[in-house]
């Protein structure tokens, strides 16, 4: 292995920045995912509003049982409050939508009905969206993670967002990055565990990627807690909107000058790497200057697949 292993795939801070191509990408992207999200919501207005049809009046809605949920969410109330509320909570929202909005709509309450809907389920898809930039992300880690593995012969364990539990590696992994939250390879002296969005408890911050000497049982035990298990720790921001990467960055940098602090504290250094989809000029520069003077072990940019391949080999290869 390299002693600089970012020289490996980067040259020169210029090759770290993100190229207009890669935004224009990053963005369409999005866009197909946001309409891959929403899907589900179109479908709920269209069965709201066939049901709905069948009120000759707004207070004939309430006797609707089957739209009950529908109403409170055009109501204005989300599934996440709905769930905090009495009956008669939610009996004097429905009263409030129906009295202000639907009524004064007239032969169009329907249409109102629907409007309403919407826009409660908007705001919905609007907070997920928020976040969907880092899943996507770590789904593309994880599976450039997977193809260097499986590519090795390497069998791997995964850790299970739904069910909590560590499993062996399937036989179709088709989609697996979904749901992973944690990843576990190689046996007898060298385990490795790679978990993400970890609260590291030796400063008490999330740490969006730890790697740890230790296998998936292991890492069951609260070995987290122990500072010599750190193998290394990474950040990764993947939102691709230019407007925002600096402050990416900065939260990145913080997150990282607080690692090697901590760990120094207890003469240890653990490697430490970037990954980032929206990287600007003087950002790349602030990075390259950390990689050559060893602040920051490696890094690379999410949207160039030969960078992300060369890192992940690295990474694998700890």
């Amino acid at each position: 292995m390299m002693a600089k292993p970012y020289r490996e795939h980067l040259k020169s801070s210029k090759d770290l920045e993100t190229t207009y191509e890669a935004v224009r990408a990053g963005f369409v992207a999005l866009a197909l995912e946001k309409n891959r999200r929403a899907t589900p919501f179109v479908a709920e207005a269209r069965a709201l509003k066939s049901a709905a049809s069948k009120a000759k009046r707004p207070i004939d809605l309430v006797k609707i049982s089957a739209i009950r949920a529908g109403l409170l969410t055009a109501a204005g109330v989300s599934d996440k409050a709905a769930g905090h509320l009495q009956g008669a909570d939610k009996d004097e929202a429905i009263a409030g939508l129906i009295g202000k909005y639907l009524e004064p709509a007239g032969t169009n309450f329907v249409e109102e009905l629907v409007f309403r809907f919407l826009l409660t389920r908007g705001d919905t898809l609007g907070g997920s969206m928020r976040n969907v930039g880092g899943f996507m992300a770590q789904c593309k880690l994880t599976r450039a993670i997977i193809a260097n593995l499986k590519l090795s012969g390497t069998a791997y364990h995964w850790l299970s967002s739904d069910s909590r539990a560590w499993a062996a590696m399937p036989e179709d992994d088709t989609d697996i990055e979904v749901k992973l939250r944690g990843l576990a390879w190689g046996e007898g002296k060298q385990p490795r565990t790679l978990v993400y969005n970890l609260t590291v408890p030796l400063f008490g911050n999330n740490v969006d990627l730890c790697l740890f000497q230790c296998s998936s049982t292991e890492i069951c035990k609260q070995i987290h807690g122990t500072p010599g298990a750190y193998v290394a720790l990474g950040e990764l921001k993947g939102g691709i909107d230019p407007a925002g990467a600096d402050e990416h960055w900065k939260t990145a940098r913080t997150a990282l000058n607080r690692i090697r602090e901590a760990f120094g504290k207890h003469k240890l250094t653990p490697h430490t790497f970037f990954i980032g989809a929206a990287i600007e000029a003087k950002m790349a520069n602030e990075i390259w200057s950390m990689l050559e003077s060893g602040e920051l072990e490696n890094a690379a940019n999410l949207t160039n697949d030969e960078q992300i391949t060369s890192l992940t080999r690295w990474l694998c290869a700890l």
